[in-house]
């Protein structure tokens, strides 16, 4: 949707700033990002965006955020809730889920 495309661009450039060795690929029909055998994925669904990434690796994000945990694993993202949320903050979920 027009309406993410903003949101996706935001983390879209964040990820590949935290990990530019970050290979870009689908997976399950949505963009994978993946360093060695660590993978996050983002999907746009009807309420936004979607971050599915191991609470044990988003570097304490969803703790953070509870309101934005949607299930094991999963953290949902509407436009105004990223808003919200700092570039840097974002960057640490990224390095925490894709980093050793």
């Amino acid at each position: 949707s027009p309406e993410y495309q903003p949101v996706f661009d935001r983390l879209h450039r964040l990820i590949t700033a935290a990990c530019p060795d970050a290979e870009v690929g689908v997976s399950y029909g949505m963009p994978t990002y993946r360093v060695g055998r660590r993978r996050l994925n983002v999907g746009a669904w009807a309420h936004g965006l979607s971050l599915y990434v191991s609470p044990s690796r988003d570097g304490g994000f969803s703790a953070r955020h509870p309101a934005l945990a949607s299930g094991k694993g999963t953290i949902r993202l509407r436009p105004g809730d990223a808003a919200r949320i700092p570039d840097d903050e974002f960057q640490d979920l990224v390095r925490a889920a894709l980093r050793p």
